[in-house]
């Protein structure tokens, strides 16, 4: 088990973040070597209830869908279903005689999108933004939620189709720039499996993972489990925040038709924690491989090109890191602002949800909070500063 002066500089850390208000409360974990060596949860799932959150609480992953998005496209990969050279107009025909924009001018692009620009966010689409693509993007994920709980909801292949019908901000694989890649590569799995997202996910790795609370929306039985989201409410304090966001109900009570590839998951910890145990065990989880070593260690690595890293070194609090698979690497933690090691990966979430992997230590460090545009926040590099400056 950890140390006990580490493990009360952990409470004491979080528990300070949840009683000054920055976050209603959280859900932390540390795995070394396969074992769970920490655990805390402290705060609320409804603050106004004072419902406490618990270990089997549920939270939205948003962004941090983007790995397991990644790793179902290894699956396809490893059994020669997909070549990542492949043009995504192969599978969504929305992406055929692309343009891209240049000088305020829409041109045809010099080259196709295809699943390798995907994986890595060098395809040229944007969430939304300044341009042509931007405004584009924004509008098409504007009509997602106007049409979220009609007769006639955007499924998530007319999304990819939508999307790929409109302009890139630039040459495919000429850049990096965040955006809705993932919710693509989603629609790709749909197009080569003959499936729904969902049931790919649920057959070739919620399943096998024994992730039983993970998935695209939470039955009745579960829904209590559903932790609330929270926001600044700009006097010191947090209030609720309810509104769908990215074309994603955020009650999570029904079956979505936009199963979002990039955003669209709830999970708990502990079923978190076999899906990042499970990679940084080189694909195995329980015994039984469900992807090959080599192919773990593709997935793991940092994939951009100089010219590529220029546009992922303007994003100041991954200073130090890389990127590939819908994932940070750092490849230089004298550089990072927070304690880490050479090699380590994950991702987080827009609310708030964070994992990261370390190979060279044999970690897992896991945070689970639902806070309005969270992403990293202070309190996780706090807490993962405790940990890896004792590793």
């Amino acid at each position: 088990m950890m140390d006990s002066y580490i493990a009360s500089q952990l409470k004491k850390t979080l528990e300070a973040s949840v009683n000054n208000h920055e976050i209603a409360g959280a859900n932390f974990m540390v795995i070394k070597d396969g074992k769970e060596v920490f655990y805390h949860d402290y705060g609320w799932a409804d603050l106004e209830s004072k419902h406490p959150l618990k270990r089997d609480s549920i939270f939205r992953l948003y962004s941090m869908t983007k790995p397991i998005t990644a790793t179902a496209v290894m699956i396809l990969l490893e059994r020669g279903d997909i070549d990542l050279f492949d043009p995504v107009s192969c599978y969504i025909p929305g992406f055929k005689n692309q343009r891209v924009e240049k000088n305020g001018q829409l041109v045809p692009v010099n080259r196709e999108v295809n699943i390798h620009d995907l994986l890595n966010m060098t395809s040229g689409l944007l969430y939304d933004g300044a341009g042509a693509t931007g405004q584009q993007s924004y509008k098409l994920f504007q009509e997602l939620d106007s049409r979220l709980f009609s007769e006639n909801p955007m499924s998530t292949m007319e999304f990819a189709n939508r999307q790929g019908m409109g302009p890139l901000s630039f040459e495919p694989g000429t850049n990096w720039q965040y955006g809705t890649s993932a919710d693509i590569l989603g629609a790709v799995v749909e197009a080569v499996s003959g499936m729904r997202y969902g049931q790919f996910l649920r057959k070739e790795l919620f399943d096998p993972l024994e992730m039983n609370d993970t998935g695209f929306w939470i039955p009745k039985e579960k829904r209590n489990r559903l932790a609330k989201t929270y926001q600044d409410d700009g006097e010191g304090k947090l209030k609720l925040y309810d509104g769908n966001h990215l074309g994603i109900n955020h009650q999570m009570d029904c079956e979505p038709a936009f199963e979002s590839g990039g955003a669209g998951i709830a999970s708990t910890i502990d079923d978190t924690a076999k899906f990042t145990t499970m990679l940084l065990n080189q694909g195995i989880h329980n015994g039984i491989r469900l992807l090959k070593q080599k192919t773990i260690q593709y997935l793991t690595s940092a994939s951009l090109t100089n010219g590529q890293q220029k546009g992922f070194d303007t994003w100041h609090t991954l200073l130090g890191h890389s990127y590939g698979n819908q994932m940070r690497i750092m490849t230089d933690p004298g550089k990072a602002g927070f304690i880490g090691s050479l090699g380590e990966y994950g991702w987080d979430g827009w609310l708030g949800a964070y994992f990261t992997n370390s190979p060279h230590d044999g970690l897992t460090v896991l945070f689970m909070v639902q806070k309005k545009d969270a992403g990293t926040l202070p309190i996780t590099r706090k807490l993962r500063n405790i940990i890896f400056s004792s590793s």
